[in-house]
């Protein structure tokens, strides 16, 4: 590392450790005076949150949504059960840690549903069993589980209240679900009108921030509007927190106060840490001997446009059905065949790939996985994978690899201008996009991944840009963020029982 570039590292080491060390000391705050009790309902994993020494209360069962699991819906399970509650998360069936795949068709309501919902009676079942659970229940649930809950609530009468963050459910009626809650996000304007007109199934004049009914009579109804968040940031808003709260109270006869878990903030510290010190463990490895060049411009766009058309056509006329996973299959073979068409034209055109730096390779994969992942594993979404998951990553992986070498080459490990990443990630994007478009109705589930992919090309693309600046070695930054990418969608995509 030459002198001139050792203070700024030095710098932003002690800038990454500090937010790594500050975000995980709140984030641990947040939990101090709570119990985290593991509880198997069948093969359903769960989490028990509730007050160390607290009195018998209500349970509250808290439902993630498609992708999801326990770790992203904490912030509502740690409020509450500060509150007093005893806050019961699980994953569904195919989610998470969860070994048994989802059954039943997913685009049906007689489908996939139905098990969802018999899944969530088995989890009240079992919470309402639990010592210091005083018999009363109530449901909570996100996205792809707020209609679940909302048809449960509906079908048990033992439900009490149900709150629906960004809630989309054509099951709700002027009287049912009892004592519902709606939240939505002020950036999902869809959500936010279909919650209005929801509440309004009950009393016409019902408006955003408005109780009608009683809920002291189980006929409360509420539809409320968290600031500045979107279908992700709702889960960690306050706003949300204390509504859900404030809900809950009224509906059993409580009082809570104080405030409600705040663990948005850190982990965004925590992740921002983890990225930052990745630019100097970048400078600490070794130097590739590839000379860096400058990929002509009728090559990169070959072999960006190229690719992004012919892929989705080409697909269309296969069957990619082979895999238990739902979209993955067809997602590793779009990124199979657009890597290694992508990867042909830039032979042809004389790019060279280089030699492989293992050292380089591992480290970022090793940090993108264990590093990142084990920070995301803990406090943000499930990232560790169950034995039946292996074999997905691994084929998934045969077709993220070729495409992110494909990748790291036409954008020059890094070195590329900012205008060049953005057509390049929009190219393939739009390819996905002309995926969905050919096959609606099998491929729509890409669409709710796409933001992960986005979100995936941000972070470890500009690691890896990094190391790439670092080491000249395309070949290893692209080997890395495949096994990343690979990793990443594996262990996040619903797993789905064929037949």
């Amino acid at each position: 590392m030459h002198k001139r570039e050792s203070w700024p590292r030095l710098i932003a080491t002690l800038i990454g450790l500090a937010c790594i060390s500050g975000g995980i000391w709140r984030l641990e705050v947040e939990r101090a005076g709570i119990s985290l009790t593991p509880l198997a309902v069948g093969s359903t994993p769960a989490t028990v949150y509730r007050r160390e020494a607290g009195a018998p209360a209500p349970a509250v069962i808290i439902a993630h949504g498609f992708a999801g699991s326990r770790q992203l819906m904490e912030a509502y399970a740690l409020t509450l059960a500060r509150a007093g509650y005893v806050a019961v998360s699980f994953d569904f069936e195919g989610h998470g840690r969860n070994p048994t795949s989802m059954s039943g068709d997913v685009t049906r309501i007689d489908g996939t549903t139905q098990f969802l919902m018999r899944e969530v009676g088995r989890v009240t079942d079992a919470a309402l069993g639990l010592p210091g659970v005083d018999g009363r229940v109530a449901l909570l649930g996100h996205s792809m589980a707020s209609d679940i809950i909302v048809r449960r609530a509906i079908a048990d009468p033992r439900i009490s209240a149900t709150v629906a963050v960004s809630m989309f459910s054509e099951a709700v009626t002027a009287s049912e679900p009892r004592n519902l809650l709606i939240v939505t996000g002020e950036w999902e304007p869809l959500l936010r009108k279909d919650a209005l007109r929801n509440a309004r199934l009950a009393d016409p004049s019902a408006g955003e921030g408005v109780t009608v009914g009683d809920p002291g009579r189980s006929t409360g109804r509420r539809a409320v509007v968290a600031p500045s968040v979107e279908h992700v940031g709702v889960l960690y808003s306050q706003t949300a927190l204390r509504e859900t709260r404030f809900w809950l109270d009224a509906v059993f006869q409580r009082t809570s106060s104080g405030p409600v878990s705040a663990t948005g903030g850190p982990i965004i510290l925590l992740l921002l840490g983890i990225v930052v010190l990745a630019w100097p463990l970048a400078g600490m490895l070794p130097r590739g001997d590839r000379a860096p060049s400058s990929l002509p411009l009728h090559t990169f766009l070959l072999a960006v446009l190229v690719p992004a058309v012919l892929t989705p056509v080409a697909l269309s006329f296969v069957d990619t059905h082979f895999l238990p996973v739902l979209v993955a299959d067809y997602l590793a073979a779009h990124l199979l065949v657009y890597g290694l068409i992508a990867l042909g034209l830039l032979v042809w055109n004389g790019v060279k790939i280089g030699h492989l730096s293992w050292v380089s390779a591992l480290a970022l994969a090793g940090y993108g996985i264990l590093v990142f992942g084990g920070a995301l594993d803990r406090y943000v979404a499930s990232f560790t994978p169950g034995s039946s998951r292996i074999p997905i990553i691994f084929a998934i992986a045969l077709g993220a690899v070729p495409f992110m070498i494909a990748d790291s080459l036409t954008l020059e490990a890094g070195r590329a201008t900012l205008w060049r990443v953005l057509v390049a990630r929009g190219a393939f994007i739009a390819s996905l996009g002309a995926a969905v478009a050919l096959d609606f109705h099998r491929l729509f589930f890409l669409l709710i991944i796409m933001p992960v992919i986005v979100v995936f090309f941000t972070i470890f693309g500009l690691m890896a840009g990094w190391v790439g600046r670092s080491t000249d070695s395309p070949f290893a930054c692209g080997l890395a963020l495949g096994l990343i990418l690979a990793w990443a969608l594996g262990v996040s995509f619903p797993m789905s029982a064929r037949g």
